[in-house]
């Protein structure tokens, strides 16, 4: 499980961090950490359908605690680790070299057949407009509509793609390494969203190309929005970035 190995390398960067708060919640699962450059916030979206049993075996919360539960098979707990991890990873990540553009900026015009993992209905309709042939899966029956495959048919639709757009949340609900995998043909490969804040040399060695996600610019506005459970009040405190991953 590529979470397991990303956990790892997560725990080797925690030195001089503190746990400063985090919570559980909608729309997003946060953690604030601190040390000697400042605080960080990592953020991992909240999947409530995935939730079978409100329980967590954390006893005494602790970053390395939280992030030692990346890949485990309680959603909470694997929620908690990757916010953990995207604390971790917003601390350390150097974004000289970022783009501060939106995921739309770097598919080629000639990009070919596009997967959208996770129906984003903006992200969508802007694809559409730009004359894309795209593939929109969701697993959330909730989210679907007429344009929508089943994130079933991933498994034998992805191989036929030339670009994947991947919501980040697949790192939440345990099917990043399936993605991957199937996405033999994909010269471009997109982790999005907030949940995508981690350092790109984790992912270095896998299909993944770049990472477009949200850097926190202005904590008190993120962090109320987080509180208040509002995406738009805690977007209005980031700046949205994209990386590659090396």
């Amino acid at each position: 499980m590529l979470l397991g190995k990303i956990k790892k390398k997560a725990l080797e960067l925690t030195d001089g961090l503190e746990l400063v708060d985090f919570g559980f919640a909608l729309p997003y699962t946060w953690v604030l950490v601190e040390g000697e450059k400042g605080k960080a916030l990592g953020v991992a979206m909240t999947l409530p359908e995935e939730v079978q049993r409100y329980t967590n075996s954390i006893s005494e919360p602790s970053l390395e605690a939280f992030i030692k539960k990346a890949d485990s098979l309680n959603v909470i707990e694997r929620t908690l680790g990757l916010a953990a991890i995207n604390a971790v990873s917003q601390y350390h990540i150097d974004l000289s070299g970022a783009e501060w553009v939106d995921v739309l900026e770097i598919l080629p015009e000639d990009a070919g057949n596009v997967a959208l993992v996770g129906n984003m209905p903006p992200l969508a309709k802007a694809l559409r407009e730009r004359g894309y042939e795209l593939y929109v899966f969701e697993r959330n029956p909730k989210l679907w509509d007429k344009d929508t495959y089943s994130d079933a048919l991933e498994y034998y639709l992805l191989p036929e793609m030339d670009a994947v757009i991947a919501s980040a949340t697949c790192l939440v609900n345990g099917t990043i390494d399936m993605l991957i995998d199937r996405a033999k043909r994909a010269k471009l490969f997109v982790l999005t969203g907030p949940t995508g804040q981690l350092l790109p040399e984790f992912l270095k060695g896998t299909r993944v190309t770049h990472l477009a996600a949200m850097k926190v610019v202005n904590f008190q506005k993120a962090l109320l929005g987080l509180k208040l459970g509002s995406f738009r009040g805690f977007e209005r405190g980031n700046r949205k970035y994209v990386v590659e991953v090396p």
